[in-house]
C-alpha cells in the first residue's frame, strides 16, 4: 500500500502553502512571535526545516506572510464595517461588536494577531514589533478616515477630532483584544463594545 505521505515515485507530497501558513498564523496568533520555536512551526504545518526555509526564506519572512494572511482572512468584519453604506455610529457599532464576536471565536486564539504578536518583543524582534505597530496604525487610520466621512456628511459635530476619537476606538479594541486572550467572553467583550459607542458623539 502506497505511503500516504508519498506520490507515486517516492517523492514527498506537494504541501498546500495556504494550509500551511494558516497552520503558522494560528501558531503565532496563539503564542506570539517569540514563543513560537522552528520545532512548534514544523508540527504544525507538517513540514521538514528545509520545505519551511525553501517556502519561506526564514522564521521572519514566515511571519510576514502570516500576518498578511490574517490581513486577508480573520479582519473582514473591519473592512466590512467601515465601508459600509451606513450611518457613522452604525458602523462604529458593527465595527466594536464585530470585533467582540471576531476576539472571542470559539476555535481560534483569542484577541487580534495585531495586538498579541509581538508585545514584550526583545530588542531582536524589534523589527516585528515595528511592523505590527504599523498594522495598528493602519487600522487606527482607517477608523479616523470613517469618522472624517461622516463628520463631512454631519454624522458627526464639527468640532469633533476624528483623530482623538479614533485612537480612543482603536484603544478600545486593543483592550478588547487583551481581556479576550485573558478569557473575556464574547458577551463580556460586547460590554465594553456597548459602552464606549455610549460615547460617541451625536
Amino acid at each position: 500500500m502506497e505511503n500516504s505521505d508519498k506520490q507515486r515515485g517516492g517523492r514527498p507530497r506537494a504541501f498546500d502553502p495556504d494550509r500551511a501558513l494558516d497552520a503558522a498564523m494560528h501558531l503565532f496568533w496563539e503564542h506570539g512571535y517569540e514563543a513560537t520555536s522552528l520545532a512548534m512551526l514544523r508540527e504544525a504545518m507538517g513540514l521538514t526545516p528545509p520545505q519551511i526555509y525553501n517556502a519561506f526564506t526564514d522564521k521572519e519572512t514566515l511571519f510576514r506572510k502570516a500576518l498578511m494572511r490574517y490581513h486577508e482572512t480573520e479582519i473582514g468584519f473591519a473592512l466590512e464595517a467601515l465601508s459600509a453604506p451606513v450611518s457613522t455610529g452604525e458602523a462604529m457599532r458593527r465595527l466594536l461588536l464585530g470585533a467582540a464576536e471576531a476576539y472571542s471565536r470559539p476555535g481560534k486564539p483569542g484577541g487580534c494577531l495585531f495586538v498579541s504578536g509581538a508585545l514584550a518583543a526583545s530588542p531582536q524582534a524589534q523589527a516585528i514589533a515595528d511592523e505590527l505597530r504599523t498594522y495598528r496604525k493602519e487600522s487606527e487610520a482607517a477608523i479616523a478616515a470613517r469618522l472624517a466621512k461622516g463628520k463631512a456628511k454631519g454624522d458627526l459635530p464639527q468640532n469633533l477630532s476624528v483623530e482623538d476619537f479614533a485612537r480612543y476606538i482603536a484603544g478600545v479594541m486593543n483592550g478588547m483584544s487583551i481581556q479576550a486572550r485573558d478569557g473575556a467572553s464574547a458577551e463580556e467583550l460586547r460590554v465594553l463594545a456597548q459602552t464606549a459607542l455610549a460615547a460617541l458623539p451625536a
